[in-house]
């Protein structure tokens, strides 16, 4: 059978019966569950179902052309409202594959049905790889964005004190981090004009001769913006392990705790902490 004769017999089969698309809805409703409602799924698919038929009339059963892009924008859709929503990648693509079960040929079929479907069955195996592709970049985009708010979060800069701001760290310290406390410090220095910062690294469960670079980055470039740091939180066994390995952090001023941090910073400033809890 030719390709456009067949883009046309498949024309016919989807309209040749009116229940074609409720078959088709229904099937996809009972394989999510209910987690989707029968009018948002319904309104889905009769978009889908309209764009393919005016696919397959104009472009015949290449997928990747031109009469395509409304089908591959609204699957596009689709992928991005499924992975938002925690649909599987399977639950996904079922919304185009469940097609072939309302349209599979009966043993009364004729070979010109037979030969037809097969062809429906190849475009929608195509256009169903193509939604599971949509659906996992969608996926990538969100957990590169939880990402991203987890490292803000991660990163808080508060203000201890009258021109002093502090970065309490937990967990490790990488590049991706660094450079998100590198911003978020800077900015803070930017906003309130502290001339002062503490990073205290308490909560950093160890400190090797990456994460020390990473910290003296950070320094240096608060100190490009006319402020001074103290580090803070050097633990018995962080001190240790730097002496080991020759890390030096030169003229940067380094505590035990934060609240030897904290007075030190004011002692440089001329307050106290008693001067600062009258005001």
């Amino acid at each position: 059978m030719a390709v456009e004769h067949a883009s046309e017999r498949l024309v016919e089969l989807l309209t040749r019966d009116d229940a074609v698309q409720d078959q088709w809805v229904a099937a996809v409703a009972a394989s999510l569950g209910g987690r989707i409602s029968r009018a948002e799924l319904e309104r889905e698919l009769t978009d889908l179902y309209q764009a393919l038929l005016q696919a397959l009339d104009k472009g015949g059963l290449d997928w990747q052309g031109e009469s395509y892009s409304e089908v591959r924008a609204l699957l596009v859709e689709l992928s991005r409202s499924r992975a938002r929503y925690g649909f599987t990648p399977a639950e996904t693509a079922v919304s185009v594959f469940a097609c072939k079960d309302v349209l599979e040929p009966t043993t009364t079929s004729g070979a010109e049905d037979i030969t037809a479907y097969l062809q429906l069955t190849r475009l929608l195996d195509a256009l169903g790889l193509f939604t599971i592709e949509a659906y996992a970049r969608t996926r990538e985009e969100i957990i590169s964005a939880q990402a991203e708010q987890l490292l803000e979060l991660s990163t808080p800069v508060v203000k201890l004190w009258e021109n002093v701001v502090a970065v309490p760290l937990v967990g490790t310290l990488d590049s991706a981090r660094t450079q998100v406390v590198m911003e978020k410090l800077l900015q803070s220095l930017v906003d309130s004009g502290s001339e002062h910062a503490i990073i205290d690294i308490t909560g950093v469960p160890a400190v090797d001769t990456e994460v020390a670079q990473h910290l003296l980055k950070t320094v240096v470039a608060a100190r490009l913006m006319g402020a001074e740091c103290t580090i803070s939180g050097i633990r018995p066994q962080i001190a240790q392990t730097l002496v080991a390995l020759g890390v030096q952090f030169g003229d940067i001023v380094t505590k035990a705790t934060l609240a030897d941090a904290l007075r030190h910073v004011l002692q440089r400033s001329g307050s106290s902490l008693q001067a600062g809890g009258d005001r």
